[in-house]
């Protein structure tokens, strides 16, 4: 028990669409009487979840809902979700910038927020001057930021500019300096949302490097809210995963990561009705099979294996009255997003002819599937004379298994992704 150095007990957080506070007189003096007589304000107990994609009921709505959670002195906790997940209103609350609606926090030491960039400079005062200002927001005393003036210019990297008021200063230097000042505050529990989203990469690898020194060496605590999930894995010890307000996963980062990357993701056979894709639509992907070549029968996405050789078949629909000429192709990414390889047919100068109004299967074989173990998507585009007629991003995915070592299959084991073979067929 002596390891948590903060703790977060059942916090909840209700705003009023459109309005502040309850945005009549009866509604306060309901809630007015409810507190007089020692009782639970009645609105607590109607809102919506916090999904900002649908249509609410209720003009109330929950941002964040029985959130629970301890952090160990000297973790580096990542939190993160969907755009509106109720990341930032979690940290808002947490840096006292305002209340929850129900529930505590304890912590043991001073902590210190990075919320937005050049929150608390002043855009008419120097960067120098700001150092002092946004110190002193943060609770250094002059004392303390004298005392590092020059290390927090040096890291920020803005020396040439430190004189010039802070209102000439890019977007990447403001947060260059505000990172600076508070990293540099020698807090007991840093918290730090999506600031690495607005500086170079020479910045981001600078201030994850600050930051490990911070959580390792020095055995501080840091909650770092990001997007770029390569930073999540390359410096969080453990993540929760926020969805609709609600805490969805905790737990280790990569299974943590790969939550966040399958929220919304469809893993199905048929996508007919997905509306995660682009293009014309006058020639359409219906759905995807996949057979094990070996075994001669249908197999599910997720029992993939290493170095088996697998057909994916693809049942396309041509609307169209006229006879089409289409090419098809396909690439492979990783669950963060990041290209694999990719092939098509008219690498292969192949084109399908589609007759009107019609389905067809058409086939890709892979041989010897050459991606190692772990989770990955599958993007599929069909283009015609034209122009582009569907492109389904990021919605299929499928999970990749090593087969049991034997003498015979150990060759088959991928060392690099550098090519896939693969064949077009009918």
């Amino acid at each position: 028990m002596s390891d948590i150095i903060l703790k977060i007990e059942n916090i909840s957080k209700q705003y009023r669409l459109g309005t502040v506070g309850t945005g009549t007189i009866s509604h306060d003096l309901n809630r007015w009487w409810h507190k007089m007589r020692g009782k639970e304000d009645p609105f607590l107990k109607i809102g919506d979840t916090n999904d900002r994609s649908t249509e609410g009921t209720s003009e109330y709505v929950w941002a964040l809902k029985d959130i629970n959670f301890e952090v160990k002195r000297g973790e580096v906790l990542g939190i993160i979700g969907k755009n509106g997940a109720g990341k930032s209103t979690l940290l808002k609350i947490l840096s006292k910038v305002t209340g929850p609606t129900t529930g505590s926090i304890k912590s043991r030491g001073r902590i210190a927020s990075l919320l937005e960039v050049g929150t608390g400079f002043h855009p008419e005062m120097t960067g120098r001057e700001n150092i002092f200002l946004n110190g002193a927001i943060l609770g250094m005393t002059k004392k303390e930021i004298n005392s590092k003036l020059e290390e927090i210019i040096d890291f920020s990297g803005c020396q040439r500019y430190i004189d010039t008021p802070v209102k000439r200063y890019s977007s990447g230097m403001k947060v260059r300096l505000a990172f600076a000042v508070a990293a540099h505050l020698e807090p007991d529990i840093l918290v730090i949302d999506e600031v690495l989203a607005v500086g170079d990469a020479e910045f981001q690898k600078k201030a994850i490097g600050k930051m490990q020194d911070i959580s390792k060496g020095d055995g501080r605590t840091v909650l770092f809210v990001s997007h770029n999930m390569a930073a999540v894995k390359k410096l969080c010890t453990r993540c929760i995963v926020l969805e609709n307000g609600c805490v969805s996963f905790e737990g280790g980062v990569n299974n943590a990561v790969e939550k966040y990357l399958s929220l919304g993701v469809k893993n199905s056979y048929d996508f007919l009705e997905s509306k995660d894709r682009m293009g014309r639509g006058e020639v359409k992907f219906k759905g995807i099979r996949v057979v094990d070549l070996e075994q001669n029968k249908e197999i599910a996405l997720d029992s993939l294996f290493s170095g088996k050789d697998y057909v994916f078949e693809f049942d396309i629909i041509n609307y169209c009255n006229k006879i089409k000429n289409i090419k098809i192709g396909f690439s492979v990414s990783t669950t963060d997003e990041i290209l694999l390889t990719a092939g098509g047919s008219e690498y292969m100068v192949k084109d399908f002819v589609l007759k009107p109004k019609s389905t067809r299967l058409i086939k890709l074989k892979f041989l010897r599937f050459p991606l190692s173990q772990g989770k990955y998507r599958l993007n599929l585009s069909c283009k015609s004379e034209d122009g582009l007629e569907d492109f389904i991003k990021n919605n299929i995915v499928f999970d990749v298994e090593y087969l049991p070592i034997t003498k015979e299959n150990i060759f088959l084991y991928p060392k690099e992704i550098v090519q896939v073979e693969h064949e077009w067929y009918e």
